[in-house]
């Protein structure tokens, strides 16, 4: 969905918690080119002096190194980009009133994304994960051709991941500022508690892969198969290493074979979405996420049967990012109180399914995908609360 918000729309104050690399690369940069919605008025993160910088860089009134100052400031929502779980921060800033928009992963179990969504239901504010790809003009297109397809046969995702240091050296970002060793030490040990309550008896390679790679990384390409095809009903295979990660998904007479690998050496990022049926294939290519305005590209290929004949066309649907078309819709759902497609309950579904895929891979056999009350339909909220309107 990308609703356009109505002209006269109320200018939205947002607080920016996290001021990492997406943040400092993406998000602050499109919250300002939307000065129209958006408002950056206080920036918060650990190192003071990166929270004080882009304040200054972007004009926000205040600038703070705990979340809990933060969130008591006029405010009409939070962009949460810390590391870590965001359920602490959410969960506060909805009690608070406040209209989340949360960085992918949400949280660390789908225990604390069930508490984060009964926060906002309770609260009538918005909240949304941050999945720039459900808003990409490409994945709009790959949908309906999905969509039309008849008999299609396999969906296939491959994601050849990169170092993205060469992606971002072009860009004016702020010097990584050092944190005290034993806050650093605290927030891993919080990390690693909560991966040991949402894991229970899996082994230390499931926890590290749950956590550095499902999580962190294919959660985005779990996320956008459901935005295609709805919920999996079960997890079929799962392989699991630090270096590459296999997983059969099955949505009905579908499969959908994932494949996730680590390749250090060589600056090619790719990601790719196929869709083969007997008389189409259907390819969307994602860039470096890390890129500015970089186009998505839709191939789409076909033929005559028993006949020689076949095509093939590439489409470029826009230049527009993602990230600030989230931003556009995390907007428009605050004011008309619509739920986002990237909801808060869309979310935790990625996150239930995470837990599934290291519950395969623990027994060796295919699991259910998740409880099936994540994927019932969302009630539109209650009106917003305001509706004028660092990391832990």
């Amino acid at each position: 969905m990308r609703s356009e918000s109505a002209p006269g729309a109320p200018r939205l104050r947002m607080g920016v918690i996290g001021t990492g690399i997406i943040a400092q690369l993406m998000h602050l940069p499109n919250l300002a080119e939307l000065a129209g919605l958006f408002e950056i008025t206080a920036v918060c993160d650990l190192a003071g002096t990166s929270a004080r910088a882009c304040a200054d860089r972007y004009g926000a009134r205040a600038a703070c190194t705990d979340w809990r100052d933060l969130i008591s400031q006029p405010l009409d929502a939070v962009l949460v980009a810390t590391s870590g779980s965001h359920a602490p921060i959410a969960i506060a800033a909805a009690q608070a009133g406040l209209h989340v928009l949360v960085e992918k992963p949400m949280c660390f179990s789908a225990e604390e994304g069930t508490a984060m969504v009964e926060a906002a239901d309770r609260a009538g504010v918005t909240l949304m994960v941050g999945y720039p790809k459900r808003y990409d003009p490409a994945y709009a297109r790959l949908r309906d051709e999905t969509t039309g397809l008849t008999g299609a046969r396999m969906l296939r995702v491959t994601t050849l991941e990169s170092p993205f240091r060469p992606y971002i050296g072009h860009y004016p970002l702020l010097p990584p500022a050092a944190l005290p060793a034993d806050l650093t030490r605290q927030l891993r040990q919080d990390a690693q508690a909560r991966v040991d309550a949402a894991l229970g008896p899996a082994s230390e390679l499931e926890k590290r892969v749950y956590h550095g790679v499902l999580l962190d990384t294919l959660v985005h390409e779990l996320n956008t198969v459901r935005g295609l095809l709805g919920e999996p009903d079960q997890v079929e295979y799962a392989d699991l290493s630090e270096q590459a990660v296999t997983v059969m998904l099955r949505f009905g007479g579908l499969p959908v074979a994932i494949h996730w690998i680590d390749l250090p050496g060589i600056a090619r990022y790719q990601m790719e979405f196929a869709v083969y049926a007997p008389d189409r294939r259907v390819t969307l290519t994602f860039p470096s996420p890390y890129l500015r305005n970089e186009p998505s590209t839709l191939v789409t290929e076909g033929g005559d049967p028993a006949t020689a004949r076949s095509w093939r066309t590439e489409e470029v649907l826009g230049y527009d990012s993602g990230f600030r078309r989230e931003l556009e819709a995390f907007h428009a759902c605050v004011v008309s109180g619509e739920v986002p497609d990237a909801s808060g309950r869309d979310g935790l579904a990625d996150i239930t399914l995470c837990q599934a895929i290291v519950e395969c891979h623990r027994q060796g056999r295919p699991v259910p995908a998740g409880p099936a009350a994540v994927a019932r339909p969302e009630a539109a909220r209650p009106e917003a609360a305001r509706p004028e309107a660092a990391r832990p």
